[in-house]
């Protein structure tokens, strides 16, 4: 996940970058969308979206080619749910990180009968490494790019790595570069050519161990609360697990103080009703 999540920062931290690689737009005028649309909402830490102008770039990183939900079909899903919400052009490109022969990363619609939605694809290991080797904010992204000679390209990031001259960019440029390379390099080549303590003091770095800590409370919460349901009630039925699973930590401190009220799993299902409902709210 933390190469998702390390695409995201870039992608977010970085947007004019970006649509200057995807779309040649040099615009200024661009703002990052909230990832969750309305309807069911959809998390997801590989999604970004940047509205540029009139135009809504939807950028999703992948790993590997593997989703519960079809790629193809959630390209479909996206573009809907953006378009009612923002009503404008949309520029949907799914960006793969990692070479495989998955037919999935060639097919760039969704076809279901008389429905035919077209998405952008780019294969990292097929991309000229050169305009992102120009380009600070898509350096990580070089490491990934087509080259004959890996080490040389990883070692021509690093030069330009250290060609950063604002101390806190570059830490944080070259903590996404290894993260990213950790994809095709191994990690004593990376670490033979880029410092481990300036890893270590990028905000990237804290970002990863913050987000690991709180996936391990929250995996611990769940466990207490599916204990105490499942003690209370016997059995949950998934649909109410999966509703369980997608709560924030602190709800499920507070859906573990609620259940003791409970009389019965009416209560139970009310309660999360109730949860649903006011992030509605909130989001219109």
């Amino acid at each position: 996940m933390s190469y998702d999540n390390t695409c995201k920062y870039l992608a977010e931290k970085y947007p004019g970058d970006f649509a200057r690689w995807l779309l040649a737009s040099d615009t200024s005028d661009i703002q990052v969308l909230k990832t969750e649309l309305n309807l069911e909402p959809i998390r997801a830490d590989s999604v970004t979206f940047l509205q540029i102008a009139n135009q809504i770039l939807h950028l999703e990183f992948q790993t590997t080619p593997k989703s519960k939900t079809p790629l193809d079909f959630r390209m479909l899903d996206y573009y809907t749910r953006l378009k009612r919400e923002y009503w404008c052009d949309i520029e949907q490109v799914l960006i793969f990180l990692q070479p495989t022969s998955s037919e999935i990363v060639f097919n760039t619609q969704y076809v279901d009968k008389k429905t035919r939605h077209e998405y952008r694809v780019i294969r990292l290991w097929e991309e000229d490494p050169t305009p992102l080797l120009a380009n600070p904010a898509l350096l990580p992204l070089a490491t990934l790019a087509r080259t004959d000679s890996p080490r040389d390209l990883l070692t021509q990031v690093a030069v330009n790595v250290d060609m950063i001259e604002e101390i806190d960019e570059r830490q944080n440029i070259s903590a996404c570069v290894q993260v990213l390379a950790g994809l095709r390099f191994d990690k004593s080549l990376i670490t033979q050519l880029f410092r481990e303590e300036i890893m270590q003091e990028s905000v990237i770095y804290q970002d990863i161990l913050q987000k690991g800590e709180e996936r391990g409370k929250k995996q611990e919460a769940l466990q207490l609360i599916m204990r105490q349901l499942t003690r209370r009630f016997a059995a949950i039925e998934p649909e109410i697990e999966q509703q369980i699973r997608t709560l924030s930590i602190t709800q499920l401190e507070d859906l573990a103080e609620a259940l003791l009220d409970f009389s019965s799993h009416r209560d139970l299902v009310n309660y999360l009703e109730n949860i649903s409902l006011a992030q509605a709210n909130q989001e219109d």
